[in-house]
């Protein structure tokens, strides 16, 4: 069992299928062999990442997904805890990027929230992005290729 944490930052408004994203990272969890784990995602806008990927990466403009690695464990009555750290996405980047990438937004956010599960587990793609019909060669998007096909079938926004 794992622990996820979702909420939407306090200046937005609360998207129908926010339930469904704690339902899709269980799941992605579970495949994934993570167990004891604790997750946070918070979903935002373009202004608020803007201001994070300033502050903790030097960058002065938005991005997609920020993640921040904790690595702190806690025990507690329901057992001992594991957090991973925090994932940060932009609901304003996220149907640019769909667009981009030529996929439906359900798709760009499961991307986006293992691609933020996989750098918590300590993972990285160096200079290495997806290209159009190209497959990835670095072990961390092979990896999330291959979780994305496992979970086609779920759905976030619907």
């Amino acid at each position: 069992m794992n622990r996820i944490f979702v909420s939407i930052n306090e200046n937005m408004e609360q998207p129908d299928w926010l339930e469904s994203t704690e339902v899709f990272l269980e799941k992605a969890m579970k495949e994934l062999n993570y167990d004891g784990e604790e997750v946070s995602v918070l979903f935002c806008d373009d202004e608020y990442i803007h201001e994070l990927n300033k502050v903790y990466r030097g960058i002065d403009s938005a991005t997609d997904v920020l993640s921040f690695e904790n690595e702190q464990e806690y025990e507690d009555e329901e057992g001992h805890w594991k957090c991973m750290g925090d994932i940060v996405i932009s609901l304003d980047t996220l149907p640019v990027n769909a667009d981009y990438f030529n996929v439906n937004n359900d798709s760009e956010l499961k991307r986006l929230l293992v691609h933020g599960l996989l750098h918590l587990n300590g993972m990285d793609h160096g200079e290495e992005h997806l290209e159009d019909g190209k497959k990835p060669e670095c072990e961390m998007l092979v990896i999330q290729e291959n979780l994305l096909e496992k979970l086609k079938d779920e759905k976030i926004i619907k």
